[in-house]
Protein backbone atom coordinates (compact mmCIF):
# COMPACT_ATOMS: atom_id res chain seq x y z
CA UNK A 1 0.00 0.00 0.00
CA UNK A 2 1.12 3.19 -0.80
CA UNK A 3 2.02 5.87 1.76
CA UNK A 4 -0.17 8.79 1.59
CA UNK A 5 -1.96 11.65 3.54
CA UNK A 6 -4.52 9.10 5.38
CA UNK A 7 -1.84 6.94 6.68
CA UNK A 8 0.62 8.92 7.29
CA UNK A 9 -1.07 11.65 9.11
CA UNK A 10 -4.73 10.82 9.48
CA UNK A 11 -4.12 7.50 11.04
CA UNK A 12 -1.78 8.73 13.64
CA UNK A 13 -4.00 11.53 14.42
CA UNK A 14 -7.12 9.18 14.72
CA UNK A 15 -5.96 7.36 17.11
CA UNK A 16 -4.07 10.17 19.39
CA UNK A 17 -7.76 11.43 19.73
CA UNK A 18 -9.38 8.37 20.19
CA UNK A 19 -6.42 7.41 23.15
CA UNK A 20 -6.75 11.73 24.53
CA UNK A 21 -10.52 10.48 24.92
CA UNK A 22 -9.64 7.65 26.79
CA UNK A 23 -7.15 9.82 28.89
CA UNK A 24 -9.53 12.76 29.62
CA UNK A 25 -11.67 9.57 31.38
CA UNK A 26 -8.81 7.84 33.70
CA UNK A 27 -7.55 9.10 37.20
CA UNK A 28 -4.37 7.12 39.18
CA UNK A 29 -7.33 5.67 40.95
CA UNK A 30 -7.70 3.77 38.30
CA UNK A 31 -4.37 1.76 38.25
CA UNK A 32 -4.89 2.16 42.36
CA UNK A 33 -8.04 0.03 41.39
CA UNK A 34 -6.03 -3.21 41.05
CA UNK A 35 -5.80 -3.91 44.58
CA UNK A 36 -9.46 -3.33 44.97
CA UNK A 37 -10.22 -5.76 42.59
CA UNK A 38 -7.32 -8.22 42.30
CA UNK A 39 -9.01 -11.43 40.87
CA UNK A 40 -11.72 -9.85 38.33
CA UNK A 41 -8.64 -7.81 36.98
CA UNK A 42 -6.47 -10.79 37.02
CA UNK A 43 -9.01 -13.29 35.69
CA UNK A 44 -9.72 -10.27 32.71
CA UNK A 45 -5.45 -10.15 31.84
CA UNK A 46 -5.40 -14.15 31.76
CA UNK A 47 -8.65 -13.72 29.21
CA UNK A 48 -7.08 -11.30 27.13
CA UNK A 49 -2.96 -11.83 27.05
CA UNK A 50 -3.26 -15.72 27.03
CA UNK A 51 -6.71 -16.85 25.26
CA UNK A 52 -7.55 -14.74 23.08
CA UNK A 53 -4.49 -15.01 21.30
CA UNK A 54 -4.82 -18.85 21.49
CA UNK A 55 -8.94 -18.69 20.15
CA UNK A 56 -7.51 -16.34 17.55
CA UNK A 57 -4.55 -18.64 16.39
CA UNK A 58 -6.92 -21.41 16.29
CA UNK A 59 -10.09 -19.70 14.79
CA UNK A 60 -6.93 -18.58 12.03
CA UNK A 61 -6.10 -22.28 11.18
CA UNK A 62 -9.88 -23.79 11.63
CA UNK A 63 -10.62 -21.42 8.97
CA UNK A 64 -7.79 -21.75 6.53
CA UNK A 65 -7.12 -17.89 6.05
CA UNK A 66 -4.68 -16.53 3.92
CA UNK A 67 -1.87 -15.73 5.89
CA UNK A 68 -1.79 -11.84 5.62
CA UNK A 69 -5.22 -11.94 7.05
CA UNK A 70 -4.47 -14.59 9.42
CA UNK A 71 -1.44 -12.34 10.86
CA UNK A 72 -4.54 -9.29 10.97
CA UNK A 73 -6.94 -11.38 12.38
CA UNK A 74 -3.80 -12.09 15.26
CA UNK A 75 -2.92 -8.34 15.84
CA UNK A 76 -6.89 -7.87 16.71
CA UNK A 77 -6.31 -10.45 19.25
CA UNK A 78 -2.87 -8.96 20.48
CA UNK A 79 -4.67 -5.42 20.81
CA UNK A 80 -6.20 -4.31 24.24
CA UNK A 81 -9.69 -3.47 24.64
CA UNK A 82 -11.35 -0.47 23.35
CA UNK A 83 -12.65 2.47 25.33
CA UNK A 84 -16.13 1.97 23.83
CA UNK A 85 -16.41 -1.09 25.91
CA UNK A 86 -17.26 1.45 28.64
CA UNK A 87 -20.28 2.46 27.07
CA UNK A 88 -21.60 -1.27 26.78
CA UNK A 89 -20.52 -2.23 30.00
CA UNK A 90 -23.07 0.68 31.69
CA UNK A 91 -25.59 -0.07 29.32
CA UNK A 92 -25.21 -4.06 29.68
CA UNK A 93 -25.43 -2.96 33.74
CA UNK A 94 -21.54 -4.05 34.02
CA UNK A 95 -18.75 -2.64 36.10
CA UNK A 96 -17.91 0.44 34.54
CA UNK A 97 -14.89 1.42 36.97
CA UNK A 98 -13.13 -2.27 35.96
CA UNK A 99 -13.36 -1.48 32.51
CA UNK A 100 -11.19 1.58 32.65
CA UNK A 101 -8.88 -0.21 35.22
CA UNK A 102 -8.73 -3.13 32.52
CA UNK A 103 -8.68 -0.90 29.39
CA UNK A 104 -5.96 1.40 31.34
CA UNK A 105 -3.47 -1.64 32.06
CA UNK A 106 -4.18 -3.66 29.08
CA UNK A 107 -3.19 -0.64 26.84
CA UNK A 108 -0.28 -0.52 29.01
CA UNK A 109 0.45 -3.93 28.65
CA UNK A 110 -0.13 -4.76 24.74
CA UNK A 111 2.90 -2.46 23.71
CA UNK A 112 5.04 -5.12 25.26
CA UNK A 113 2.96 -8.15 24.34
CA UNK A 114 1.75 -6.74 21.02
CA UNK A 115 4.93 -7.20 18.69
CA UNK A 116 5.73 -10.78 20.32
CA UNK A 117 1.93 -11.68 19.42
CA UNK A 118 2.48 -10.53 16.25
CA UNK A 119 5.65 -11.85 15.09
CA UNK A 120 5.11 -15.16 16.15
CA UNK A 121 1.81 -15.14 14.14
CA UNK A 122 4.14 -13.70 11.10
CA UNK A 123 6.61 -16.77 11.33
CA UNK A 124 3.52 -19.26 12.03
CA UNK A 125 1.58 -18.04 9.03
CA UNK A 126 3.84 -16.49 6.44
CA UNK A 127 6.88 -18.74 7.13
CA UNK A 128 10.70 -18.99 8.21
CA UNK A 129 12.40 -15.54 8.58
CA UNK A 130 9.60 -13.40 7.95
CA UNK A 131 8.99 -10.99 11.40
CA UNK A 132 6.88 -7.73 12.69
CA UNK A 133 8.81 -4.81 11.40
CA UNK A 134 8.14 -3.47 14.62
CA UNK A 135 12.05 -2.34 15.45
CA UNK A 136 12.70 -0.56 18.86
CA UNK A 137 12.21 2.76 17.21
CA UNK A 138 9.01 1.84 15.72
CA UNK A 139 7.66 0.33 19.04
CA UNK A 140 8.34 3.48 20.12
CA UNK A 141 6.69 5.07 18.16
CA UNK A 142 3.34 2.94 19.25
CA UNK A 143 4.01 3.69 22.41
CA UNK A 144 4.03 7.70 21.63
CA UNK A 145 1.19 7.29 19.78
CA UNK A 146 -0.74 5.72 22.70
CA UNK A 147 0.79 6.97 25.73
CA UNK A 148 1.09 10.48 25.08
CA UNK A 149 -2.37 11.35 24.70
CA UNK A 150 -3.73 9.07 27.20
CA UNK A 151 -1.20 10.78 29.53
CA UNK A 152 -2.14 14.29 28.22
CA UNK A 153 -5.62 13.72 29.17
CA UNK A 154 -4.74 12.49 32.22
CA UNK A 155 -2.81 15.67 33.60
CA UNK A 156 -5.76 17.58 32.36
CA UNK A 157 -8.83 15.40 34.47
CA UNK A 158 -6.09 15.76 37.00
CA UNK A 159 -5.42 19.48 37.27
CA UNK A 160 -8.92 20.64 34.92
CA UNK A 161 -11.68 18.24 36.11
CA UNK A 162 -13.83 20.94 34.59
CA UNK A 163 -12.28 21.11 31.27
CA UNK A 164 -11.78 17.51 31.17
CA UNK A 165 -15.59 17.04 31.39
CA UNK A 166 -16.32 19.63 28.97
CA UNK A 167 -14.09 18.18 26.94
CA UNK A 168 -15.10 14.52 27.12
CA UNK A 169 -18.33 14.61 25.18
CA UNK A 170 -17.15 16.28 21.69
CA UNK A 171 -13.92 14.34 22.09
CA UNK A 172 -15.95 10.75 22.31
CA UNK A 173 -18.15 12.55 19.53
CA UNK A 174 -14.73 12.95 17.50
CA UNK A 175 -13.36 9.38 18.36
CA UNK A 176 -16.59 7.67 17.06
CA UNK A 177 -16.47 10.12 13.79
CA UNK A 178 -12.30 8.80 13.59
CA UNK A 179 -13.42 5.61 13.95
CA UNK A 180 -16.12 5.18 11.25
CA UNK A 181 -13.50 7.44 9.02
CA UNK A 182 -10.73 4.64 9.69
CA UNK A 183 -12.54 2.01 9.39
CA UNK A 184 -13.60 3.38 5.81
CA UNK A 185 -10.27 4.51 4.90
CA UNK A 186 -9.06 0.88 5.62
CA UNK A 187 -11.98 -0.40 3.19
CA UNK A 188 -11.86 1.87 0.67
CA UNK A 189 -8.11 1.16 0.79
CA UNK A 190 -8.81 -2.58 -0.51
CA UNK A 191 -12.38 -2.04 -2.52
CA UNK A 192 -11.48 -3.69 -5.45
CA UNK A 193 -10.63 -7.42 -3.35
CA UNK A 194 -13.25 -6.23 -0.28
CA UNK A 195 -15.51 -8.66 -1.12
CA UNK A 196 -13.54 -11.55 -1.83
CA UNK A 197 -11.68 -10.20 2.30
CA UNK A 198 -15.22 -9.97 3.41
CA UNK A 199 -15.94 -13.77 2.22
CA UNK A 200 -12.73 -15.01 3.46
CA UNK A 201 -12.91 -13.28 6.69
CA UNK A 202 -15.90 -12.52 7.53
CA UNK A 203 -16.76 -15.67 9.59
CA UNK A 204 -13.90 -15.93 11.20
CA UNK A 205 -13.88 -12.14 12.53
CA UNK A 206 -17.71 -13.03 13.58
CA UNK A 207 -16.64 -16.36 14.92
CA UNK A 208 -13.46 -14.28 16.71
CA UNK A 209 -15.99 -12.03 18.26
CA UNK A 210 -18.74 -14.56 19.62
CA UNK A 211 -15.63 -16.32 21.36
CA UNK A 212 -14.30 -13.02 22.70
CA UNK A 213 -17.64 -12.27 24.60
CA UNK A 214 -18.40 -16.03 25.28
CA UNK A 215 -15.22 -16.38 27.06
CA UNK A 216 -14.79 -12.78 28.40
CA UNK A 217 -18.02 -13.61 30.35
CA UNK A 218 -18.16 -16.97 31.14
CA UNK A 219 -14.28 -17.73 32.47
CA UNK A 220 -15.03 -14.95 35.03
CA UNK A 221 -18.11 -16.77 36.31
CA UNK A 222 -16.37 -19.90 36.25
CA UNK A 223 -14.04 -18.07 38.52
CA UNK A 224 -16.51 -16.91 40.70
CA UNK A 225 -16.44 -13.43 39.87
CA UNK A 226 -19.37 -11.96 40.30
CA UNK A 227 -22.06 -10.81 37.55
CA UNK A 228 -21.49 -6.81 36.97
CA UNK A 229 -17.74 -7.65 36.87
CA UNK A 230 -18.32 -10.76 34.48
CA UNK A 231 -20.46 -8.40 31.98
CA UNK A 232 -17.46 -5.80 32.36
CA UNK A 233 -14.73 -8.69 31.22
CA UNK A 234 -16.80 -9.69 28.77
CA UNK A 235 -17.45 -6.53 26.91
CA UNK A 236 -13.69 -5.60 27.80
CA UNK A 237 -12.70 -8.57 25.67
CA UNK A 238 -15.03 -8.48 23.08
CA UNK A 239 -14.56 -4.69 22.17
CA UNK A 240 -10.91 -4.28 20.69
CA UNK A 241 -9.28 -1.46 20.08
CA UNK A 242 -9.86 -2.01 16.21
CA UNK A 243 -8.49 1.28 15.46
CA UNK A 244 -5.12 0.70 16.85
CA UNK A 245 -4.75 -2.75 14.98
CA UNK A 246 -5.73 -1.00 11.13
CA UNK A 247 -3.23 1.77 12.26
CA UNK A 248 -0.32 -0.28 13.06
CA UNK A 249 -1.64 -2.58 10.08
CA UNK A 250 -1.65 0.64 8.05
CA UNK A 251 0.76 2.84 8.62
CA UNK A 252 3.89 3.25 6.23
CA UNK A 253 5.91 3.86 9.45
CA UNK A 254 4.47 0.06 10.69
CA UNK A 255 3.46 -2.80 9.08
CA UNK A 256 2.50 -0.98 6.00
CA UNK A 257 0.22 -3.71 4.86
CA UNK A 258 -4.17 -3.04 4.04
CA UNK A 259 -4.46 -6.68 3.72
CA UNK A 260 -3.64 -7.34 7.09
CA UNK A 261 -6.20 -4.33 8.47
CA UNK A 262 -9.31 -5.92 6.90
CA UNK A 263 -9.90 -8.33 9.73
CA UNK A 264 -9.57 -5.71 12.31
CA UNK A 265 -12.22 -3.17 9.87
CA UNK A 266 -13.95 -6.18 9.36
CA UNK A 267 -14.09 -7.18 13.21
CA UNK A 268 -14.79 -3.15 14.16
CA UNK A 269 -18.07 -3.14 11.95
CA UNK A 270 -19.62 -6.87 13.39
CA UNK A 271 -18.86 -6.05 16.80
CA UNK A 272 -21.11 -3.12 17.81
CA UNK A 273 -24.10 -5.80 16.70
CA UNK A 274 -23.26 -8.30 18.75
CA UNK A 275 -21.93 -6.46 21.89
CA UNK A 276 -25.22 -4.89 22.27
CA UNK A 277 -27.09 -8.29 21.72
CA UNK A 278 -24.71 -9.55 24.20
CA UNK A 279 -25.33 -6.75 26.57
CA UNK A 280 -28.96 -7.61 26.15
CA UNK A 281 -28.93 -11.28 27.27
CA UNK A 282 -26.53 -10.89 29.60
CA UNK A 283 -27.83 -7.80 31.43
CA UNK A 284 -31.42 -10.15 31.55
CA UNK A 285 -32.03 -10.40 35.56
CA UNK A 286 -28.83 -9.08 36.22
CA UNK A 287 -29.79 -6.43 39.16
CA UNK A 288 -31.85 -9.49 41.10
CA UNK A 289 -28.75 -11.55 41.03
CA UNK A 290 -26.23 -9.02 41.87
CA UNK A 291 -28.15 -8.51 44.63
CA UNK A 292 -28.47 -11.64 45.68
CA UNK A 293 -24.84 -12.54 44.96
CA UNK A 294 -22.43 -11.98 48.44
CA UNK A 295 -20.01 -8.73 47.93
CA UNK A 296 -16.61 -10.07 46.98
CA UNK A 297 -13.52 -10.74 49.15
CA UNK A 298 -11.04 -8.72 47.38
CA UNK A 299 -10.17 -6.22 49.41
Amino acid sequence: MQSNVVTAVFLPLALAIIMLGLGLSLTLADFRRVVVYPKAVMVGLVCQMLLLPAIGFGIAKAFGLAPELAVGLMLLAASPGGATANLFSHLAKGDVALNITLTAVNSILSLLTLPFIVNYSMQAFMGAGKSIPLQFDKAIQVFAIVLIPVGIGMLIKAKKPSTADGLNRPVRIMSAVFLVLVIASAIAKERHTILGFFQQVGLAALAFNLASMTVGYFVPRAAKVERKQAIAIGMEIGIHNGTLAIAIASSPRLLNNGTMAIPPAIYSLIMFFTAAAFGWIVSRGAEPAAAAEPAPAEA
